[in-house]
């Protein structure tokens, strides 16, 4: 039985991730927000996936630099 790709799709371009396996595997940013009582969206969650190309487009657009830190030990 042949094992099909996970994927999962960005919400900004509609890009396929592929999750498994490994050897196609592509990394993404992931939002879950639930808004609170100070929000006009009380009482809801919010959930979105970035492909790392619309990440990098997004980020591009803040008005305050993303803060990047170096990880020195990778799993």
């Amino acid at each position: 039985m042949e094992k099909r790709d996970q994927i999962i799709y960005c919400n900004c371009c509609g890009k396929q991730i592929i999750l498994e396996p490994k050897e196609k595997r592509e990394d993404y940013l992931f939002v879950q927000k639930e808004w609170g009582f100070f929000s006009g969206k009380d009482g809801e969650i919010h959930r979105f996936t970035l492909c790392e190309n619309c990440y990098d487009r997004m980020r591009e657009q803040f008005s305050i630099p993303v803060d990047i830190r170096v990880q020195t030990e990778l799993l």
